[in-house]
Formats: structure tokens, C-alpha cells, sequence
């Protein structure tokens, strides 16, 4: 049976706990808590003077509240750390066990302080016992007297109880605390987001983030540093004596600023008087600093710049204040990012119109509907149409749309390459003029829309025109001369005595070359003008292979000799087979090739002339070592009338490649150039192979 004191005890015991629970139950504020805890364990266990530290869940000390009497003191964080480090509230967090000192001066686990010696009123006797929550380790309270023998082991196990109470609460005080400062943080980033986010003007960008970072730490002065080089540039400040800020500069890796520039580290500075790093780079004419906040404004992973916030009105920084000035300096990254792109995007759209109404060209722009949205002053001129007219037309009601080029509604436009074609232009006269357009997807006022440039090519068209009157008449007017000078020369070779004729004879053969040379620029004239209308490659024979580039070299060898050039054949020892060709035709291809070869190959020079079969087709090919060919040019180099720039100047019209073109076309083949400027130039082309069909039906005609 329960003796009746025992009895006693035990009930005062649970009401105690029983009231230390509801006060405790009654107040999340973590101070509060606090405070109720130590008032609770003075009230009920004695002391002069209780002190309490928590943890958090890394077990580092984030507060501690000290009370004598009935005030309330704050720990500085030297005295925290050193009763963590070395004081009796380290041993209990060590061990996790409570412990009472009846005298603390023989007592090594004290933390002695100056009032401790035995001639002054100093602490004499502790209790110090831990706060358990879930079993882990919240905080720590201790209870001093000035006496020795002041408590009993019945008042450590009573203050153990206490403990054991206040850990839930001061657990759940701390992670409402952590609550709060959270959604504090969350809300100043947000207003902060979307205040800054209001406008991309960088001047206004600039103030937005100053604002709002004076309004969430409470500072007198703020300022704005971006990285231009190897250098902080300071390029808004705002509070007092903010103008003494604008313009200084700070090299990247020196003072406070220069390293979280480089380090991309948020750095608080309490007291800056009391701080080694600070330099003369990081002080600011006019305003004395006492305490500073830097933060690093980061965009894409990487530092662009910082924030620094001086001298908190209250004093001293909050916990949060670097944490809720680095997310200040994300979100200012982007946004200042977001600006300069902007700025960048407005420059060149300015360019753009600045260009598009200056250009020499006639251009017009159109939404995706073919609406006329914008015309310059040359489409004007050209059209004879005002802007407001253009403006009131389609792009189909001013010049005939290739719409197999362009699509039916543009669709071949969205990529991002240019159609050009060959139209004519509707003036407002109802004159029509042959136009060249070039269409493409542009972004114009941050619109998507299409680029029309409608050039005026009456004047090409005329020289056109010209050209072929001019390789008409030369074709009728030289072909029956022509014809009349070689018979001649045949009829002149049996005239010649026979004791005369060896001399005559090689007069007579250059003769003879030259004609053969214009009977072929002649045929060749005719040819082009036949395959440009579309008519077909009509004398196709089984030819052989072999037989048809023999003569073709041979016709040549006279002026590859002129030149002292060395012409090497690269042909199969298996022989070719035969193909399907316009005999003349093709010999005058191979000519052609190896000739401009030959004119533009320095003189010494080797020319190679190959062929191998590649299924159905022979493959030719003529490499030389000559200039070569600039990659720009390539493209156009089998044009008609066309003449290859800053090459060995020749003569001619242009007409020899662009009929090696539709020769080889005509015949179903392919024909490319492969050169390297300075290298020289592979030609290829390709004939068809004669089928057995093909090869059996001429040797029957034969």
C-alpha cells in the first residue's frame, strides 16, 4: 500500500504536469513557448535564473532565451556557441542525459565566467536536462542558483519532467516559427516576382529590384552591381546617400562584393567594423556602413551581378535576410535577363525597319491571310501605289503568286527558307512588268508575317531577249558560211600539189580545227535553245564508250599540246559498256569539260579524265589542278551567260557549261562539280547505259 505522502506527491506531481502542459498547449510562438517553459521551471523547481536553448534538426543551436527574475535577456550567439562548445549544456546534448552540479566551481563541465569566482555573487549550483520530442534532441534548459546545494536530485528528476513536457511544444513552436519564416519568405518573393516582372524597361527593372529589397530587409540604403567584364559595375542604388553609389566600380574577386561576384555566395556582415575583409573597395563615399547584406543575382547558373542592402533599421539582419535576398537576386537575374533580351529584340526590330525603309529593293509585308501589312518607299515608287493603297491590297492583287511555290495558303513558307520565282507585277497604271520575288517568314513588330521583295527586272529581261536574237542570228547567219568554208577547205587539200602538201597540210589542219571548234559552239547554240523550249534529245544510238572519248580527246589534243598540258585517261581495264546518247552531243560534253578544264589549269598542268560504271549509268569525270571554284559560285556555275569571278580571264559567252547541263539533263543524267578554292575541280556527269533492247535493235539497223 502507497504510503499517504507518497501518495501526495505523486498527485502534485501530475498536476503539475498537468498544468505545465496547458500552458504550454496554448502558444505556438516559439518565444512565447519559450518563455512559459522557463517561468514554469523557476515557478515550480526554484532557481534564480533559467536559460534555454533549441536545436534544429542538424543539432545547431538557432535560439536561446535567458530570464533573471521576471526579465527576459538574449544570448549573444559568442555565448551560445561557447556554451555548446565547452559549457554544461554541450555535455547534456553529448550524453542526453540531465545532471545536476551542487557546486559548480569544482565542477569542469561549468563553463566558468568572470561572476563565478568565489568572491562574487556567481553561479554556485545547476540543473541542466535535456528536451526529448520523438526522441530527438530539441533544446536544452538549465537552472542556476547562486547558492551550492541549492536543488536536490528530486528537483532534477522534477525538472526532467518539466523537460519532458516542453519538448513537443518547443518542437512544434519551432517548426511553426520555420512555417512562418517560410511562407514570409514565399510571400516577399512572390510580391517581389511580380512587382519586378511589371515592366522590361531595364531602368525600371533596376528600381523594382531596389524597392523591393529595401521593403523586405528594412534598409537605408540599397544597391544594384552588374558584371561587365572583370569588373562590378554599380548601376542603381536607391535610399540615402544613394547617389554616391552610382558609377563605382569593384574589380571581381576584391571586397565583400568582388568575391560573391566571383564565388556566387550570399555573404552577411553583422558588424563591419569588426570585419577583417571589409575594404576600401566595398565602403561607399557618404555613408557609413554598420552592417551589409550581399547576394549574388544569378541568371542560367551563372553570376551577372549583386544586391547589397546596408544598415537594417533595426539594427541587425533578420535569419531570413539572406535567404530572402538571394531569392530576390534569382528572380531580379531573370528578370534582368529578360530585359536586356527585350532591349536586344527592340534594337533589332528598329534595325530591322530602318533597313526595310531604307533598302534599295521594293518590299512589301503581308500577314498569313496575303494581307498588305507594310510597304516601303520603294515598293511605292515601283507600284505606283501610295503606302494607304498598298495597305488596302493582297499580295495576289499586285503581282501573279507562283502559288506551287509559295502554296495555297503560304503553307510553303513557314519554314525558314526563301522561295524566289519569276512574275510579273501589277502597277496602278495596269502596266505589268516582269518582277523577280523572293518570299520568306520574317518577325516584323513582333508580328509573324511574310517578306515580299519584288524586284524589277525589265531591264534583264530586255538583255535576255537580246542574247537570244543574238545566238539566233548567229546560229542561222554563220551556219551556211560555215558550211561553205569547210567544203571549201576539203576541195583546197586535193588541189595542193603533192610536193607542196606536207606544208599546206598543217595550215589546212588549223583551219580545220577552228571550224570543227565553231561548228560546235554552233550545234551547241541550237542545242540550248532546244532543250530550253523542252524538246527532247532526239538522235539517241548505242554508242561505245571508248571510241567516243578517243575522238573526244583527240579533238582536243591540239590545244591541250598549245598549252604543254598533260591529259591522263583513268579508265577501266574491263571495257565500258555502250551507251545511250546523241553521239555529237555527248562528244561535245566530254570536249567542252575537258577544255574548260584545260583553260582555267596553269600551263604544265595534268588533266585526268575518268569513267566507271555505276549500275545503269557511266560515271565521267574531269579533275584539273587549276583555281578551283569558291563555293558561292558553284551553284551557278552550269547558269547560262555565266562567268566565274576572279578566275583566269578567257574568252567565250558562258555557253559551254550551261550546255553540258541540259545535254547531260536530256539525256536522264546527273552532272556536279566538287572544287576547293586554290585545289582545282572535279566535273562529273553521267549517261545512260544502252539496254540489250537498245543493243540488239542497232545492230539489226546496221
Amino acid at each position: 500500500m502507497t504510503p499517504p505522502e507518497e501518495s501526495d506527491r505523486t498527485k502534485a506531481l501530475l498536476e503539475l504536469l498537468f498544468h505545465v502542459s496547458r500552458e504550454l498547449a496554448t502558444a505556438l510562438d516559439l518565444r512565447t513557448v519559450l518563455q512559459r517553459v522557463m517561468y514554469e521551471a523557476l515557478q515550480n523547481v526554484g532557481g534564480e535564473r533559467c536559460s534555454i536553448v533549441v536545436l534544429d534538426d542538424s543539432g545547431k543551436a538557432v535560439d536561446a532565451t535567458i530570464v533573471y527574475g521576471k526579465q527576459i535577456h538574449e544570448h549573444t550567439t559568442q555565448q551560445m556557441r561557447d556554451t555548446m562548445e565547452r559549457g554544461l549544456a554541450g555535455w547534456v546534448i553529448t550524453n542526453r542525459k540531465g545532471v545536476y552540479i551542487p557546486d559548480t566551481s569544482k565542477d569542469d563541465r561549468w563553463l566558468m565566467r568572470p561572476d563565478d569566482a568565489e568572491e562574487r555573487a556567481g553561479t554556485k549550483s545547476a540543473i541542466c536536462v535535456p528536451l526529448l520530442a520523438r526522441e530527438k534532441m530539441v533544446g536544452v534548459l538549465t537552472l542556476v542558483h547562486t547558492m551550492t546545494d541549492a536543488f536536490s536530485t528530486e528537483q532534477l528528476d522534477l525538472m526532467q519532467a518539466i523537460a519532458d513536457q516542453a519538448g513537443i511544444a518547443v518542437l512544434n513552436a519551432r517548426l511553426y516559427t520555420e512555417s512562418q519564416r517560410q511562407a514570409r519568405v514565399m510571400t516577399a518573393l512572390a510580391e517581389g516576382a511580380a512587382a519586378m516582372n511589371a515592366s522590361l524597361r531595364m531602368d525600371d527593372v533596376y528600381q523594382r529590384v531596389l524597392i523591393q529589397a529595401m521593403q523586405a530587409l528594412q534598409v537605408e540604403t540599397v544597391a544594384l552591381g552588374m558584371i561587365e567584364g572583370e569588373k562590378l559595375v554599380f548601376h542603381a542604388a536607391a535610399g540615402q546617400n544613394a547617389g554616391d553609389v552610382i558609377g563605382r566600380t569593384i574589380e571581381l574577386g576584391k571586397g565583400i562584393a568582388g568575391m560573391v561576384s566571383r564565388e556566387g555566395r550570399g555573404v552577411v556582415i553583422a558588424d563591419v567594423g569588426e570585419e577583417k575583409q571589409i575594404s576600401e573597395e566595398d565602403k561607399f563615399g557618404g555613408i557609413e556602413m554598420r552592417a551589409l547584406l550581399v547576394a549574388p543575382i544569378q541568371s542560367q547558373g551563372r553570376v551577372i551581378g549583386v544586391i547589397e542592402a546596408i544598415n537594417p533599421v533595426s539594427k541587425t539582419f533578420d535569419p531570413d535576410a539572406l535567404l530572402v535576398m538571394t531569392g530576390i537576386g534569382g528572380l531580379a537575374g531573370t528578370t534582368i535577363q529578360n530585359a536586356q533580351l527585350f532591349e536586344r529584340l527592340q534594337a533589332a526590330h528598329k534595325r530591322y525597319r530602318d533597313l526595310f525603309e531604307e533598302s534599295i529593293d521594293p518590299i512589301v509585308i503581308t500577314d498569313w491571310d496575303g494581307r498588305i501589312i507594310e510597304a516601303n518607299r520603294q515598293a511605292s515608287l515601283l507600284s505606283e501605289y501610295s503606302r494607304e493603297e498598298l495597305q488596302n491590297l493582297s499580295i495576289d492583287q499586285l503581282h501573279e503568286v507562283n502559288w506551287n511555290k509559295t502554296g495555297m495558303e503560304f503553307e510553303a513558307l513557314r519554314g525558314d527558307v526563301m522561295h524566289s520565282y519569276e512574275s510579273s507585277l501589277h502597277k496602278k497604271d495596269e502596266v505589268h512588268i516582269p518582277a523577280e520575288v523572293h518570299a520568306r517568314r520574317v518577325e516584323f513588330d513582333s508580328t509573324d508575317s511574310i517578306q515580299w521583295i519584288l524586284r524589277d527586272i525589265t531591264e534583264r529581261k530586255e538583255l535576255d531577249s537580246l542574247r537570244e536574237d543574238l545566238t539566233s542570228m548567229i546560229y542561222h547567219d554563220l551556219r551556211s558560211p560555215l558550211a561553205n568554208i569547210v567544203s571549201s577547205l576539203d576541195v583546197i587539200t586535193y588541189m595542193v600539189p603533192e610536193a607542196e602538201r606536207e606544208t599546206v597540210q598543217t595550215i589546212l589542219k588549223i583551219a580545220e580545227n577552228s571550224t570543227d571548234r565553231i561548228q560546235r559552239l554552233v550545234s551547241s547554240l541550237l542545242d540550248v535553245s532546244r532543250l530550253e523550249s523542252g524538246q527532247p534529245v532526239a538522235d539517241q544510238t548505242v554508242v561505245d564508250t571508248l571510241s567516243l572519248v578517243r575522238r573526244a580527246l583527240k579533238d582536243v589534243e591540239p590545244s591541250i599540246n598549245g598549252r604543254r598540258q598533260t591529259l591522263v585517261e583513268a579508265l577501266p581495264k574491263k571495257k565500258l559498256p555502250s551507251i545511250w546518247v546523241d553521239e555529237d552531243m555527248a562528244r561535245r560534253v566530254l570536249i567542252n569539260l575537258v577544255e574548260n578544264s584545260s583553260k582555267y589549269s596553269p600551263s604544265d598542268g595534268t588533266i585526268i579524265l575518268g569513267a566507271r560504271t555505276e549500275g545503269s549509268w557511266v560515271h565521267f569525270w574531269i579533275e584539273d589542278k587549276g583555281s578551283g571554284i569558291p563555293p558561292s559560285e558553284q551553284d551557278h556555275i552550269f547558269d547560262k551567260f555565266t562567268r566565274l569571278h576572279g578566275r583566269t580571264k578567257s574568252g567565250g559567252l558562258g555557253l559551254g557549261l550551261a550546255f553540258c547541263r541540259l545535254a547531260v539533263q536530256g539525256h536522264g543524267g546527273r552532272i556536279w562539280v566538287e572544287s576547293d578554292t586554290g585545289k582545282g575541280s572535279t566535273f562529273h556527269f553521267t549517261f545512260p547505259v544502252a539496254t540489250k533492247e537498245q543493243v540488239a535493235r542497232n545492230t539489226h539497223a546496221d
